[in-house]
């Protein structure tokens, strides 16, 4: 087990609790921060600053380190339930409360908008008291206070930048509130005047960090780069599709070209110009054997705290930290993923049984027969050519597969009181049972959660040593294989598939031990995409992105079904119904899953905001 020792995480601790307290009541408004020493007292030396900022890290970090429950808003994931911890922000607070299933989950997050406008408030505060710092600065600190305000108009942008992509309109709030009365009145602002800010803070950053952050956990000018051109991307594809439950913005061809070209130019400048390289090179590693995971692909290593951590590749542009074991700042990742084997772990979120078939074939590079849900009970099921029970069926698949989930027979180590207690194989509704696989006695994994026939070893430590939320993980926010995809992305539509964006697209697909494009994948703009959204399914699975690409490109009812349709059903290995999703759902529900409902609290203290559309 590798143990983190992080400034950033032992410091916020104070920080985060003296500096940046983020309020938990219910109006929005009441964000100030205070401090236990008068602030003139404090803001008096580089350090000082430093101090604030890991606060300001700190308060962030919770805002965006469970984004894989967002996954469950998509059809591969099911997020039934979540671990956060109410009334603890740390303990994942803000996303406490929330709708992560497909549908109808618009109007589950006020919670959240209220968390991200403390995050609002605290980036604020570390920026105004930093810019009084500048005039009277040493030549020597003046760099370092400037390259904390760029980390801070960092943290401010990508707050901003998720606020308008669940929201639209919303209020901007560029100073720290000191009372209510100063925006007991304040109107929601035009989603491109909040777009143009956003670009500003994010630009700041890019001109005033530095090449390489200077620890594990803070920014560079790679990472306010990438987000830049994410953030340009999302711009372009509102323009593209459209937003028509947004009822002041009007989209517009012209923007959307001139923003797809913007940001191919800024993530061809993080893939190019900075050194940075996919985690053990992209390369696959080995797959091991069927049933066993003493080896496994290199994919799997990279989630992992003790290989992935050192991120001496590049591939992990931005990260959260979390501090582990004794910190009270451990990410809750096995927790979510794992079973009761785990140290107790709950499952809370799962693969649908249809990612499955999302795995291409390594022998084709194309999809493979599609699985057969078979009862397990039937005559022939576990050795049935393409059976789902029949783990020989998962041979000669994408790599990423046997790293990012687990299928009958697969096995995992199990830990009970921080110790190794031996493999143990998961079989679907076989929970905690003796079992005997080729002669040798196991304890079947209890992994009563799941109801796919399928649960994750993406994220799931097979070694010993920390609890189930005792976990120092660094959870990627900006990550360089969604940089290629995100440029493949961009360029495919500014100017159609381009031979430098296909191979991007490659060295992705290798690190699943897949062969290269077929030349029909990137014959044309669609065929490409295609290609592009297959990549981000598999390679980006339960990091949160998902649910986000669904609404940016208009894409809930292609994936789904028209509204007023017959619904489509989430099944399992066996064949069994689970839970069918927009059965006769109306216009305004898939209108719903576009834009978030402003919260009807924020609503009554303040008259001058006004509701989206499908809210009124």
């Amino acid at each position: 087990m590798k143990k983190i020792s992080s400034k950033i995480l032992i410091i916020s601790v104070l920080a985060g609790l003296t500096l940046f307290p983020v309020s938990c009541t219910e109006d929005l408004l009441e964000q100030q921060p205070t401090t236990e020493m008068g602030a003139s007292a404090f803001w008096q030396t580089e350090a000082d600053a430093t101090t604030a900022l890991y606060g300001l890290y700190s308060s962030v970090r919770p805002l965006f380190d469970r984004d894989y429950y967002f996954d469950g808003q998509g059809e591969y994931v099911r997020t039934r339930g979540n671990s956060t911890t109410s009334g603890n922000l740390q303990k994942g607070d803000a996303y406490n409360g929330g709708n992560y299933n497909p549908s109808g989950y618009g109007s589950a997050f006020d919670k959240y908008f209220r968390y991200l406008y403390g995050g609002v408030n605290n980036a604020n505060y570390v920026i105004e008291n930093v810019e009084k710092m500048l005039p009277s600065a040493s030549a020597t600190s003046l760099s370092g206070l400037e390259t904390i305000i760029g980390e801070a108009r960092l943290l401010r942008g990508m707050v901003y930048f998720r606020l308008i992509s669940m929201w639209g309109d919303v209020p901007y709030i560029g100073h720290v509130i000191n009372s209510n009365s100063e925006v007991e009145n304040i109107e929601r602002m035009p989603v491109s005047m909040i777009k143009d800010s956003i670009m500003a803070d994010f630009t700041y950053a890019f001109e005033k960090l530095p090449l390489k952050a200077s620890q594990i956990g803070r920014a560079s000018k790679p990472a306010a780069l990438a987000f830049r051109g994410k953030l340009q991307l999302y711009w372009a594809s509102w323009n593209k599709f459209g937003w028509t439950e947004l009822s002041t913005f009007t989209p517009s061809v012209t923007e959307a070209d001139a923003a797809y070209k913007a940001a191919a130019a800024d993530f061809k400048s993080v893939i190019e110009d900075y050194g940075l390289n996919l985690f053990r090179n992209g390369d696959p590693g080995s797959w091991g054997t069927m049933g066993n995971a003493d080896v496994l692909p290199n994919y799997y290593y990279m989630f992992i705290p003790s290989t992935g951590n050192p991120n001496a590749d590049g591939e992990m542009i931005m990260v959260f930290t979390h501090g582990g074991t004794g910190t009270d700042q451990g990410e809750e990742l096995m927790r979510d993923v794992a079973g009761r084997l785990h140290e107790g772990s709950q499952c809370w979120v799962t693969p649908r049984y249809e990612i499955a078939d999302r795995y291409q074939s390594t022998i084709t590079g194309d999809f493979a027969a599609k699985l057969i849900p078979t009862n397990p009970s039937t005559s022939g099921a576990r050795t049935k050519l393409n059976s789902a029970v029949n783990p020989a069926s998962y041979a000669n698949r994408d790599y990423r597969m046997k790293a990012s989930i687990m299928w009958d027979y697969e096995k995992c180590m199990s830990m009970l009181s921080l110790k190794e207690t031996g493999w143990i194989p998961f079989i679907y509704k076989t929970w905690n049972a003796s079992v005997t696989i080729d002669g040798v006695k196991y304890t079947s994994y209890n992994t009563d959660g799941c109801n796919s026939g399928y649960v994750f070893r993406k994220f799931l430590r097979n070694y010993a040593g920390q609890g189930r939320s005792e976990g120092d993980y660094n959870w990627p926010v900006m990550r360089l294989a969604d940089v290629f995809l995100m440029y493949a992305e961009a360029t495919n539509e500014a100017y159609g598939p381009q031979t430098d964006a296909i191979a991007l697209v490659n060295r992705i697909r290798h690190r699943g031990n897949l062969p290269p494009l077929a030349a029909s994948k990137t014959a044309d703009k669609a065929s490409f995409f295609a290609a592009i959204e297959q990549e981000r399914i598999v390679e980006l699975l339960a990091e949160g992105h998902r649910g986000f690409d669904l609404r940016r490109w208009r894409a809930i009812d292609r994936v789904w079904c028209p509204p007023y349709g017959a619904g489509v059903w989430r099944i399992d290995t066996q064949g069994a119904n689970q839970t069918r999703y927009f059965q006769n759902a109306s216009e305004l529900s898939y209108q719903q899953c576009y834009i978030f409902r402003i919260p009807p609290s924020e609503r009554d203290r303040n008259p001058n905001l006004t509701q989206n559309t499908p809210w009124l």
